[in-house]
């Protein structure tokens, strides 16, 4: 580079980004979005996989996302499993019976476990209840998780008509926190294949 600065080589894969993902700030991130097909990536780097979900919540059967959006989530597992690294879903999420991930305290035969945290602790305007699958590092090795105490302002949808709260907008329901992806691409790094 002419600066005299070396561009920082690539430590993480991102599969499924959004367009103007947060991802794409730091320049440690291979970013693959909607124009970087994710199923083009060749392996080789620990991944964080953020696969569609709403073919796997409470509300898929309303969903008109196409069909074969929903085997985004499985390869997305076999990436992880291949690569090392953390698949990212809603806690509500069908996808770990489907692809028969372990359940928190468990371990399954590829070294993978299930850690729900809440991206609120992480600077979310909402509470945003999170599950990660992550294979490729022992519990005890990742990073300190942030402990953030109080109630969030907003919520993601009130469904209940009891809470008040105000929705987060749905840009803001499915875009990565910047300290949650400081942390995830921290956990990615540890993580080996």
């Amino acid at each position: 580079m002419e600066s005299g600065m070396e561009e920082k080589s690539k430590t993480v894969a991102v599969l499924f980004a959004m367009k103007d993902s947060i991802y794409k700030t730091f320049g440690e991130c291979d970013v693959y979005d909607i124009d970087r097909n994710a199923l083009t990536f060749k392996g080789g780097l620990p991944v964080i996989a953020h696969p569609p979900c709403r073919l796997w919540g409470r509300l898929a059967h309303l969903s008109s996302a196409p069909k074969g959006e929903k085997e985004l989530a499985i390869w997305a597992v076999d990436q992880v499993r291949k690569n090392g690294g953390i698949l990212e879903h809603p806690s509500s999420t069908r996808l770990w019976k489907a692809a028969n991930l372990p359940e928190v305290g468990k371990i399954d035969s590829f070294g993978g476990w299930t850690l729900v945290v809440l991206q609120y602790w992480f600077g979310h305007r909402a509470e945003k209840k999170t599950r990660l699958y992550i294979v490729g590092v022992v519990p005890k090795d990742v990073p300190q998780i942030p402990l953030r105490l109080g109630r969030p302002e907003f919520v993601i949808s009130s469904s209940k008509k009891k809470d008040k709260s105000p929705e987060v907008s749905s840009k803001e329901r499915s875009a990565t926190p910047k300290e949650f992806a400081i942390w995830l691409i921290e956990v990615a790094k540890k993580c080996k294949a």
